[in-house]
């Protein structure tokens, strides 16, 4: 009865180590799909609202929608610009599209051009 017990046991240990071990070449191949989904996904431009334009402090204020790359429901927020330039291009109550990352622990607008 104790040999049973012990071997289910064995049994049962060797399937949650094994799973993972045999998961793991499966998914590395995938992995380079899961960083080209994140990819795609960033790659999507969500729609905004400039709130406010912040030159000196290098920031914008967008009303968004949801930002799926981030996991990010709609809200206002306050971005860091990639580029000091973008600033320059919009202003308040424009409607806009972009795309945002966070970058050294930032988000961070990569992207951002006027809604069509």
């Amino acid at each position: 009865m104790i040999d049973i017990r012990l071997s289910l046991a064995a049994m049962i240990a060797a399937l949650a180590f094994a799973s993972p071990a045999s998961a793991q070449p499966a998914s590395s191949p995938a992995a380079p799909s899961a960083s080209v989904a994140p990819s795609s996904a960033a790659g999507e431009l969500a729609d905004g609202e400039v709130r406010k334009v912040d030159k000196e402090g290098k920031k914008l204020t967008l009303r968004h929608g949801p930002l799926k790359n981030l996991d990010m429901p709609a809200m206002t927020m306050v971005f860091q610009v990639r580029e000091e330039a973008m600033l320059d291009k919009v202003q308040a109550g424009d409607k806009v599209r972009f795309q945002a990352e966070k970058i050294d622990g930032k988000f961070t607008v990569t992207k951002l051009e006027a809604a069509r």
